[in-house]
Formats: C-alpha cells, sequence, structure tokens
C-alpha cells in the first residue's frame, strides 16, 4: 500500500509542474549559450578540404531543423548539474549522426524535401549525399575520441550500430501490409528513439550521476523518442506540406506500414482494409484522400496520438526524482511538446 501510495504521490507531483502550453523557443532559450557553442564546433567540424563535402554538409547541417537531438543532451547536462564543456562536443556528435541518417534516408526513400527544402540528394545527388553522410560519421568517430571517456565512446558507438540496424529493419517491412505493431515499435526504437535515449545518457554519464539517474535520462530520451516519432507519423496524414516539411503521404508512397495504417487495418472494415493494404503494397498515392478518411473515421490517428501521449507521460514521469530546476522543467516541456505538435 505505502509502494502504491508513493507513486500515485509521484504522479501528481508531476501532474502539478508539467507545463501547458509550451513555447519551444522558449525551452530552448535556456541552453542559447551553449546551442551558440555547439553551432560552432558544428561550422569548425565541417571543414574538409573537399569542397563538395563541405557544401554538402553545410546545406543539410544548416537547413534548418529544432536542433532537438543535441538540445536534450545540453539540457540534460545542465540539469543533472555538468558544468564543464564536453556536452557541447557530445551534442554536436549526436547531431552529425543524426544528419548521416537523414542523408542515407533520403537516398533510400527517394526522398524530395527535407525540412520544407530540396532535399540534398536532390540538389547534389544520391551519390554526393551517401558519400557525405559516411564523412559525417567518420567526423563524429574522430570527435568521440577527443572527449576521451570510453563509456561515451561505447554508448555512441552503440547506438549509431542500433540506428543502422533500425534502417536495414525497416527496409525489410517496407510494402509489406503484414507489419505488426510490435515490428513498427521495434523499428521507431533503433531508428529515431535511440539516439534520443543515447544523447541524455552521456549527460548523466558526463555529470558523474548514479546509475539510477543514469536509468532515468535512458528511459527519459527513450520515451520521448517513441512520442517524437509516433506524432510525426501521425502528421504524415494530418498536416499541410508546409508544417511538415515534406509531402503529405510520403511515408506510404514509401510503402512504409506505420502505425496510423497498422491502426486503421485493425479497425476498419474489410473493403477499407484491403484498399490500405494494396495501397502500402504498391505504394500508390492515388487514393491517399479516401485512406486519410478511412485513418480519421477509424479512430487511427486519435489511437497514434494517444501512444504518443503514454510515452510523452512515461517520459516526464522519469525525471520525478531529479533535482529541481529549471533544466529539468525544460526537459518536461519538451514531451509536452512533443504532443502539442499536432495538438
Amino acid at each position: 500500500m505505502a509502494r502504491v501510495s508513493g507513486i500515485i504521490t509521484k504522479r501528481m507531483q508531476v501532474a502539478e509542474i508539467k507545463p501547458n502550453p509550451v513555447n519551444f523557443d522558449v525551452v530552448a532559450a535556456l541552453a542559447d549559450d551553449d546551442m551558440e557553442a555547439v553551432n560552432r564546433l558544428i561550422r569548425e567540424s565541417l571543414e574538409s578540404d573537399v569542397a563538395l563535402v563541405s557544401q554538402v554538409s553545410e546545406y543539410i547541417v544548416m537547413s534548418g531543423g529544432k536542433r532537438l537531438r543535441p538540445l536534450i543532451v545540453l539540457l540534460a547536462a545542465r540539469a543533472l548539474g555538468y558544468d564543464g564543456d564536453q556536452h557541447v562536443r557530445a551534442a554536436t556528435i549526436i547531431e552529425f549522426i543524426h544528419t548521416a541518417t537523414l542523408l542515407h534516408d533520403d537516398v533510400v526513400d527517394s526522398s524530395e524535401r527535407r525540412r520544407g527544402q530540396d532535399s540534398a540528394n536532390t540538389v547534389f545527388g544520391n551519390q554526393a549525399s551517401v558519400l557525405v553522410g559516411d564523412f559525417l560519421y567518420s567526423r563524429s568517430f574522430q570527435m568521440m575520441v577527443d572527449i576521451g571517456d570510453m563509456t561515451v565512446m561505447r554508448i555512441l558507438a552503440n547506438a549509431t550500430n542500433t540506428v543502422a540496424a533500425g534502417e536495414v529493419m525497416q527496409l525489410m517491412n517496407v510494402h509489406d501490409p503484414d507489419t505488426t505493431e510490435r515490428d513498427y515499435q521495434q523499428v521507431i526504437y533503433r531508428k529515431t528513439a535511440r539516439l534520443f535515449e543515447a544523447g541524455a545518457q552521456i549527460a548523466a554519464v558526463l555529470a558523474g550521476r548514479n546509475s539510477d539517474d543514469e536509468a532515468a535520462m535512458i528511459k527519459y530520451g527513450q520515451h520521448l523518442g517513441t512520442a517524437f516519432q509516433l506524432i510525426d507519423d501521425a502528421l504524415d496524414y494530418d498536416a499541410s506540406p508546409d508544417e511538415l516539411g515534406k509531402n503529405i503521404g510520403d511515408d506510404l508512397a514509401e510503402g512504409k506500414a506505420t502505425l496510423p495504417l497498422i491502426q486503421a487495418m485493425r479497425a476498419g472494415s474489410d473493403a477499407e482494409r484491403e484498399l490500405i493494404r494494396t495501397a502500402i503494397l504498391t505504394g500508390g498515392l492515388d487514393q491517399i484522400e479516401r485512406i486519410q478518411e478511412i485513418i480519421r473515421s477509424t479512430g487511427a490517428l486519435d489511437y497514434t496520438v494517444a501512444k504518443a501521449r503514454e510515452a510523452a507521460d512515461a517520459a516526464i514521469a522519469v525525471l520525478a526524482d531529479l533535482p529541481v530546476n529549471d533544466h529539468r522543467q525544460a526537459l518536461m516541456s519538451l514531451a509536452e511538446f512533443a504532443i502539442q505538435r499536432r495538438s
């Protein structure tokens, strides 16, 4: 009974401090100085005597985006009392690994848009995008050595490997309408949440926190990354191209059975299920408006958002025992922001 009471009390405490609504710019401003240092290091690290490397890297890294993954590293490190500067290098490495995956993803998926503009492979070609992605991976590992912490290197190396495996797993599921929710969850963990998790964990390692705090940060990153990817997948069927930064239905065009489609097939009629199955098999968008209607009418969007809400709440809950400060509050706000992108 005492344990149950403690859990209820902890949840009430979290609910009391849970921010709503969230202004992302206000949250990010808390890490302005650190983020400026990250941006300087990014530019320094992109310098190469091969002009095309610098051009493509600059195009994708500086093309916008919220720098969410490095922001997690910066905020988490400060929330845990870290007062050094190695978190800046770690945040930059995380951004480079993420950017390398974007370059490779867009080639694999034949994507034409990224963050509201032409993708790098559209501008520079597939070969340049793949090779510059390789450059960013290798630059990341050079920078890991500079940190000089074997634990940090192990976390980043393992995360990079997991992300790559997630890409392969996703490729295996392409054009497979029998992809299960469990299959899908495994892909988004490996492909997205794992890097969030690594960034948050590294912050705890750099801050010298105990194993309980490190475990909490691992869970925070995992849950936050899951929430973000779930909302991204919901927005693919429920946003304008300008809001989304890519074309509506791109996931379907690539034959990806994301959760809105998986749930719509479970909840829909036989005819609706067959329509979606055919679209996944062929990557066809000729029925996209009808499929969007099915996703809405079956409650598949609400289901996906509810799963994201669960993940965001879990991310907030694991922070309850960490030191109370503005940076911890900012981490909680990021979890709320993940959901509010659709609300």
